[in-house]
């Protein structure tokens, strides 16, 4: 029986720890055929290895998605290897949050040049597939920070609000053959917290990552049924958080 998954060609950002390497060992259980990016080889090598020997195929690139030239090379892997792209997923971000007054510039630009930028580059790269195909899916991680602005996280909401601003623009510009679908994942056990300068903010942020947050598992499932459904469907948007964040 078609799971709506099976045998798709899925390109993931951010792959190599947390809801991108969850969502590709969960996709590569249901028979897509993956292709990954991150910047750390040794832990995509070990990714690669494990759904090898569990029957899946996946394959990986280095992938800084600042640079414009590696997103360009992750799409370009895909159409090598299988010859096609049905999906992208945006997944890759950092978060290192802290109050204004710090002005931490450098923080400030890494978070525009990863988040935003990466994402426009993601479009870039595989728009112009997508249109050639006459199909394709964009899966794009963005938070729930976009959502709910609270102190400390101004610039990181900033950058998933941009994401999220031009998701819906691309949605409205896609036509009847592409999908976009956006997931804001609240307060995840992730990695999220090591890209933070500020030790106390860090230190909060652990504490409460520790106390509620939800298994990476949850928003892999989450973008597994958006990808899963009938190419007549396009399932938008997607806000999971854990229970007991506010």
């Amino acid at each position: 029986m078609d799971n709506g998954i099976k045998d798709k060609v899925v390109a993931i950002t951010g792959a190599s720890s947390g809801i991108g390497q969850a969502t590709a060992l969960l996709l590569a259980g249901s028979g897509a055929k993956l292709v990954l990016g991150a910047r750390r080889q040794e832990r995509l090598e070990k990714l690669v290895g494990q759904i090898g020997e569990a029957g899946g195929e996946a394959i990986y690139r280095l992938t800084d998605v600042s640079q414009r030239t590696d997103l360009a090379a992750l799409v370009e892997l895909a159409l090598e290897r299988w010859g096609r792209l049905d999906v992208l997923v945006s997944n890759a971000g950092i978060g290192p949050i802290s109050p204004l007054d710090e002005l931490r510039v450098e923080d400030w630009e890494a978070m525009i040049d990863i988040n935003f930028k990466g994402f426009l580059y993601g479009i870039a790269a595989a728009l112009p597939v997508f249109r050639r195909q006459g199909f394709g899916h964009f899966v794009n991680v963005i938070s729930t920070a976009g959502l709910k602005v609270v102190p400390l996280q101004s610039v990181y909401a900033a950058t998933k609000n941009a994401v999220r601003t031009v998701a819906e623009g691309l949605r409205q510009e896609a036509g009847d053959k592409l999908r976009v679908t956006s997931v804001s994942p609240g307060f995840v056990n992730t990695e999220f917290a090591d890209s933070m300068t500020n030790e106390t903010v860090k230190a909060q942020i652990i504490e409460q990552r520790d106390r509620m947050a939800l298994p990476p598992d949850a928003i892999a499932r989450a973008i597994a049924f958006a990808i899963s459904q009938p190419a007549d469907v396009d399932v938008n948007e997607i806000v999971i958080r854990p229970t007991a964040q506010g």
